[in-house]
């Protein structure tokens, strides 16, 4: 019995594996191009972006290892990741943000007639984020949002809730901005209630639109240095993820990667 082809077969893309996870070799345009025309076929999936910081956590962890791995679509959502894929020579063709997917998608799929939820974010930030992609793209069908209370993940009836707002609202895709790893437990919980979606975990991106939370320039988004922007902002909560966890972790990544260039990794 012939098996149904993977994602990477049917997008006709290779796979780069990077410290035990495959990521889908794209750049953001092809990428959503693949995620529109799937989501127009019907076809629904769960992408997740990780970056230094969640790789590292699937390294320190097998249980989210194997929830991200579970996953349809793996993308480099940090330059580290593409350096280090360049290192061990399968370079990927660059970084996807899941941050800016949350302003590509929203883009491509107002004229495709496909909709989207929004899930997660804080003090309105959802609903904001809505208004400010519908003023964007008239056109665009925003299904509905919803932003569930802290702890939500405490109590199973919260799921429930969750699972009848977004069944009956159908989209295409579905937004989560609730962080890693909560926002990716809860896709991996709940994406059955609809199938046909695409899920999408994109962290701190309804601040991002909304405008709680300034984003860092291009220049810095371009050379991998967001993350010093980003604990300038926030150092209290930050600092101690970047500093004394990510940077070494990046110093293991790229080891590794120099390994497998020489065949040793």
């Amino acid at each position: 019995m012939s098996q149904d082809p993977t994602i990477s077969e049917r997008f006709g893309v290779p796979l780069v594996n990077l410290h035990g996870l495959d990521f889908l070799n794209v750049d953001e345009p092809r990428c959503v191009e693949l995620l529109i025309d799937e989501a127009r076929a019907g076809r629904g999936g769960w992408v997740v972006t990780p970056n230094t910081d969640i790789v590292r956590h699937c390294d320190h962890d097998p249980e989210l290892r194997e929830m991200v791995r579970s996953a349809d679509v793996r993308i480099a959502d940090g330059m580290p990741l593409v350096w280090a894929s360049h290192v061990q020579r399968t370079p990927l063709r660059g970084r996807v943000c899941g941050s800016d997917l949350m302003y590509s998608i929203p883009e491509s799929a107002a004229p495709a007639g496909l909709s989207l939820f929004l899930l997660g974010g804080k003090d309105g930030s959802e609903e904001q984020t809505a208004r400010i992609l519908q003023a964007r793209h008239p056109a665009l069908k925003i299904s509905g949002t919803y932003s569930p209370e802290f702890g939500f993940e405490k109590d199973p009836a919260n799921f429930a809730v969750i699972e009848d707002k977004i069944r009956e609202a159908d989209p295409n895709f579905v937004f989560v901005a609730l962080g890693f790893p909560k926002g990716e437990r809860l896709i991996h919980r709940i994406r059955d209630c609809v199938p046909k979606a695409w899920w999408l975990g994109v962290g701190a991106a309804f601040d991002f639109v909304s405008g709680s939370i300034k984003r860092a320039p291009g220049w810095m988004q371009d050379t991998g240095t967001e993350w010093v922007y980003r604990i300038s902002q926030d150092p209290k909560r930050l600092a101690e993820r970047y500093l004394v966890h990510d940077l070494p972790f990046a110093a293991t990544l790229f080891s590794r990667s120099i390994k497998r260039r020489f065949g040793k990794g």
